[in-house]
């Protein structure tokens, strides 16, 4: 056997990463799952984000705010009594975190309760970012929840 020396110690080393990284990204590409962006019109909404703040404002000084439960029919989003179809526009987007392609966007009419519903049936298992937007009596107001469907 060859004496071994520190050169010899420096090429096992090398090899020893090399293959420790090449494994990490063969074995392992689930890393890459959560890569999507969040929007794809990012540049144009980051424009407009200091109107997203004051919406979000005024959304968190109001007395009421529209409250949102879960049951086996959906998600139903509430809002106060002195909201209806004739002084309110609203719309929402569903994001789902781990993949774009569950988004969910729509604009709602109001029930007779003041509340719409997104059906359980457009819903996967998982994690959604809902944002609330409304437009009542000209001024736009929007909330965030985080939401796990289950």
């Amino acid at each position: 056997m060859k004496n071994f020396s520190w050169g010899h110690g420096v090429v096992v080393a090398l090899l020893a990463f090399i293959i420790f990284i090449l494994s990490m990204l063969f074995f392992f590409p689930n890393g890459q799952k959560n890569s999507e962006m969040v929007t794809e019109n990012y540049y144009e909404e980051e424009l407009q984000y200091q109107d997203v703040i004051d919406a979000k404002k005024r959304a968190d000084e109001l007395q009421e705010k529209p409250i949102y439960n879960q049951s086996k029919e959906g998600i139903r989003i509430t809002f106060p009594k002195d909201y209806n179809n004739s002084n309110v526009t609203v719309k929402f987007v569903l994001n789902r975190t781990d993949d774009q392609n569950l988004d969910i966007k729509k604009t709602e009419q109001l029930d007779a309760n003041q509340s719409f519903l997104i059906p359980a049936k457009v819903l996967k298992l998982g994690n959604y970012t809902l944002r609330l937007m409304w437009t009542k009596d000209k001024t736009d107001y929007r909330m965030d929840y985080d939401v796990i469907w289950k």
